[in-house]
């Protein structure tokens, strides 16, 4: 499928934050736009309408997939709703351009990739930080300047304080921090390492809301190699990895939600020699949707695309078991 001469035009599946103050600037910063919002809230949908410029609005996601005008949909919408309207979008002929996590677990994210397959439209989970040139970056450091990677830290944490009906909160709509953050690290120590054998993981729900507000996990290799993981919505915001190898390391502060409107480094020392390396400020998420609007152009399979989503969950789930049975899950 190609995109025409003057760009994607977007239904946008919801009035979330993120779709608010990231996605939905860069669409409209980008040669794309966005042609409607739907809300089940209909006077919320006009407000962000109106807020936006964006031409129109509807009270139901159903009469924005029925909408004529849009060659695809952004889905901002909580966890559990992502793949029954990944799947809607897709039924319409719509390109799908969805949130992480894709599905709640693997063998649901299966079926979305199979479903999207099937009617022919380019699916992408939004994992903005892969766009971000200092990501690009620091993976090709690691992977042409480093020996022997032998473990990587990652962690993404936020205070989500005295909001005790926030939907990241809520179980029935697949809340919690391993869902909701936890997913960046392991996907980035998963472009490091590659597929664990085994891990180890640790909850803790200091809510009682029925999820985890603080994970711990360990992604162990059968080579010897090694990652620890982290997230949480209990303590300051702290986004931020490490990988070590014989021969030296690479270190990323402020890894993930990286700024728009700010430089942003990457330190590591290879071999002895010791290097900052600074970036001038870009919006990953523009960079993000033009990847998407590339691929749905080319018909090639996006960074993160749906193989990339399915592999990625299957080591949430895996955490998530073995945090809940408090043993190590083997996925070799």
């Amino acid at each position: 499928m190609s995109t025409p001469d003057d760009g994607l035009t977007f239904g946008v599946l919801g009035t979330a934050k993120i779709a608010r103050t990231a996605v939905v600037p860069a669409i409209a910063a980008s040669d794309h736009s966005v042609g409607a919002v739907a809300s089940r809230d209909p006077d919320r949908a006009e407000r962000f309408a109106a807020d936006r410029s964006i031409p129109r609005s509807y009270g139901s996601y159903d009469a924005l997939i029925a909408d004529d005008a849009l060659e695809a949909v952004y889905v901002p919408l909580p966890n559990g709703l992502h793949a029954e309207w990944t799947k809607r979008a897709a039924d319409a002929g719509l390109d799908v351009l969805c949130e992480k996590p894709l599905a709640v677990d693997a063998e649901e994210a299966r079926t979305v990739v199979d479903h999207c397959a099937d009617r022919g439209v380019t699916l992408m989970e939004a994992f903005m930080y892969r766009y971000h040139p200092r990501t690009e970056r620091a993976l090709a450091l690691a992977e042409r300047t480093l020996d022997d990677v032998r473990t990587v830290t990652a962690t993404f944490r936020f205070p989500l304080y005295d909001r005790p009906d926030d939907v990241r909160l809520d179980p029935g709509l697949a809340g919690g921090s391993l869902m909701d953050v936890g997913c960046y690290p392991v996907s980035l120590v998963r472009a490091v390492l590659g597929e664990p054998d085994r891990v180890y993981g640790h909850a803790n729900d200091t809510r009682d809301a029925g999820v985890d507000t603080e994970f711990a996990g360990v992604l162990e290799y059968a080579d010897g190699r090694s990652a620890r993981v982290a997230s949480g919505f209990d303590t300051q915001l702290v986004q931020r990895y490490r990988i070590d190898a014989t021969n030296g390391w690479i270190e990323v502060e402020r890894a993930f939600d990286a700024p728009a409107d700010d430089r942003v480094e990457v330190t590591y020392e290879v071999d002895g020699r010791r290097g900052v390396e600074t970036f001038d400020p870009v919006d990953q998420y523009r960079l993000q949707v033009e990847h998407f609007a590339d691929r749905v152009a080319d018909g090639a399979s996006p960074r993160t695309g749906g193989a990339e989503a399915v592999a990625n969950m299957r080591v949430l789930d895996a955490l998530a078991e073995s945090a809940a049975a408090a043993e190590p899950v083997d996925l070799s």
